[in-house]
């Protein structure tokens, strides 16, 4: 679906599935819920982090669910006091808070944002010690306008979700109480008065004249949580360091994941959406197929317990006809008529290769066999892979507008208003996109390849010699679409049997599947992903090429830059004897990355390929964690040597 969160209506774009769960459960593998990830979950549940979705200004307590709420009171001598309760990245309402992210670790030892607000700027940072947290937030020299009456922090002590618990107000303290475990909370500064803040609860609320703080505990100075703050800063940037020359990938990569990841209270796990915008638009949680897939691979330089997570229950959400959904959302709903591309066997398979744990081939090759055998199943024509769409759904499921349409299965493609599928044929009765898709065929075979390898760790033989057969079938009918006059692989028109011309980066996934010999892969690089008049150029890889009549609309996926695509190219680049190329590609990935990430703290959902902007347009998140996959290969050409496998430590 076009994804801008911004007028979302969500009665319109989801559909209950979850009604329809009692049927079709021999095709739906249980959820994984072994005691390893049980186990997992715990660990990564447990802490102070800005778990909860609303707000990037809170920091919640797990498994208690205590949160200190940070909001901020405008006092106008004219009009009135008006309060910012909550704050999230990259609002479009011009007299919207602005928050410009700073260090975020992926375990909330420490984070770090300014934010701006009716004129005034703040720096807000916390940091965790020995299970205690404290929070800085200080006025921001310089950056005042308007109003001269300071504005006053208001910090609210509760519990989120319906957690259990009580919160009482001394005179010089808060103390909570949940499950027999008492938290005292003490301000470091003056207390004013604010009685017309908008909050529940007990609250401490101090003039933002000068620095005030916060401290979970015991009582502590400015000076005494300045020196927390500044230690734990300090082995953020050192475990950054160990990166080297990628260090500022790992800064981006752990500031994106440690700012979007927080805690489903429905399913009770920590997860990595997509972002908070996306999130809160959608009712509470929003996670992608592929989006999330990639954010485990990412998760996987640092946080191990992250990356598993990511991985597990984006897979937990399979429907009942066992493949994983476009999207899956809060409330049980998800797109029950089409999946996303299949990119989870080759993130399992990383992560495996990465971390050497077993029990994560076993727990998942179930849902990641049926997804695969859904697709050979569902979206197979004449022996070729398409999109698609299932427009015979149960009658107690409610639609969505593009299900059994041509949109619906170019949702499903993830590219959602591509050039490629402007003019192809629809066949309304199978819901089937009757063109022959190299770039879903390159994802297939190397998914079949992927699980094989899985199976074969696991001694399932049978499985994996019939993966193997299907990764042959599939790649012999891909080098049927290798075009010689034009030296690459074309899409196919099977209503009319002609080939395509029109080029996007899907063009080159059959590199994924290594179904191109060493002599067409130098054709397709020299004659098409260099070439200045398609893909080459200074800002790389546009989603259709530049001499595409539709490159010049630079939205959404019609010619904009996208993370994912570059990022998978990439992987493609490897299995060949192209090491410049490759090189090159996350090199220019990079330096478009850091174009926005150093100048606004920006993570883009996609970007401008003329300008390398991504502020340009309003259908681009702005803090949207796959734009950092164009940063990952810059990490994985230093730290892996190119492998395509991210790297990390376990907790």
């Amino acid at each position: 679906m076009l994804r801008s969160p911004i007028g979302l209506l969500l009665a319109g774009v989801c559909f209950i599935a979850a009604t329809g769960r009692s049927q079709a459960q021999a095709t739906q593998p249980a959820r994984i819920n072994s005691p390893e990830y049980g186990r997992l979950q715990q660990r990564l549940a447990r802490g102070w982090n800005t778990w909860d979705v609303q707000s990037v200004t809170t920091h919640v307590l797990l498994p208690e669910g205590l949160a200190v709420r940070v909001g901020f009171l405008d006092k106008d001598r004219l009009t009135g006091e008006s309060f910012l309760s909550s704050a999230l990245i990259g609002r479009l309402d011009a007299k919207a808070e602005k928050v410009f992210p700073g260090p975020h670790a992926f375990d909330g030892s420490y984070t770090d944002l300014t934010l701006s607000w009716k004129g005034r700027s703040f720096r807000l940072q916390s940091a965790t010690q020995a299970g205690q947290l404290v929070l800085l937030l200080a006025p921001i020299a310089g950056k005042t306008t308007g109003n001269p009456l300071p504005m006053t922090a208001v910090f609210s002590i509760g519990f989120l979700w319906n957690r259990p618990g009580s919160v009482r107000k001394w005179t010089d303290r808060i103390e909570a109480d949940a499950a027999n475990h008492k938290t005292s909370f003490f301000l470091a500064g003056a207390q004013t008065t604010a009685f017309n803040a908008p909050v529940t609860g007990p609250y401490f609320a101090a003039d933002l004249d000068k620095p005030v703080a916060l401290s979970s505990g015991q009582p502590r100075s400015v000076p005494q949580i300045q020196a927390i703050l500044a230690g734990q800063r300090a082995a953020y940037e050192r475990a950054n360091q160990k990166a080297g020359e990628a260090a500022k990938v790992a800064d981006a990569i752990q500031t994106v994941l440690g700012w979007d990841t927080i805690y489903d209270p429905e399913h009770k796990r920590v997860i990595s959406p997509v972002s908070r915008l996306w999130s809160v638009n959608w009712g509470g949680y929003v996670l992608f197929d592929w989006d999330t897939f990639f954010a485990a691979s990412m998760a996987a330089i640092g946080d191990h317990d992250l990356a598993y997570a990511d991985a597990i229950e984006t897979l937990n959400e399979s429907t009942p006809a066992g493949f994983v959904p476009n999207y899956a959302r809060a409330g049980e709903w998800k797109s029950g008529d089409r999946s996303e591309p299949p990119v989870g066997a080759i993130t399992v398979l990383g992560l495996y290769q990465k971390f050497h744990e077993k029990w994560l081939l076993r727990d998942t090759f179930p849902h990641l066999l049926a997804w695969n055998r859904w697709w050979a199943e569902h979206r197979d024509v004449e022996g070729y892979l398409v999109w698609g769409t299932d427009a015979h759904g149960r009658p107690e499921d409610l639609d969505d507008n593009s299900r059994g349409t041509l949109q619906g299965a170019r949702f499903e493609s993830g590219l959602d208003n591509s050039p490629m599928y402007d003019d192809v044929p629809f066949d309304q009765k199978s819901g089937h996109m009757m063109l022959a898709d190299v770039g879903l065929m390159g994802l297939y075979v190397a998914d079949c390849d992927a699980l094989a390898t899985i199976a074969t760790e696991l001694g399932k033989t049978s499985e994996a010699q019939e993966l193997t057969e299907r990764a042959a079938r599939y790649r012999a009918k891909l080098a049927s679409l290798w075009d010689e006059k034009m030296g690459i692989f074309l899409n196919k028109d099977l209503v009319t049997g002609q080939l395509s011309t029109r080029l996007s980066p899907t063009n080159f996934y059959p590199l994924l599947a290594k179904a191109a010999t060493q002599q067409q892969a130098n054709r397709m690089v020299r004659e098409h992903l260099e070439n200045p008049a398609e893909f080459g150029g200074e800002f790389v890889l546009p989603s259709i090429a530049r001499n595409d009549p539709a490159f010049k609309d630079q939205e959404y996926w019609r010619g904009r830059i996208w993370g994912p695509m570059n990022y998978l190219v990439y992987l493609g680049l490897s299995h060949y004897n192209e090491p410049e190329a490759r090189r090159q590609l996350a090199e220019k990935s990079l330096n478009l990355f850091l174009k926005e990430w150093t100048k606004n703290g920006h993570v883009h959902e996609n970007y401008n390929a003329i300008s390398g902007e991504g502020d340009d347009v309003s259908s681009s998140d702005r803090f949207y964690h796959w734009g950092a996959l164009l940063g990952f290969m810059t990490y994985l050409e230093k730290m892996e040597n190119g492998s395509g496998m991210a790297a990390g430590k376990s907790r």
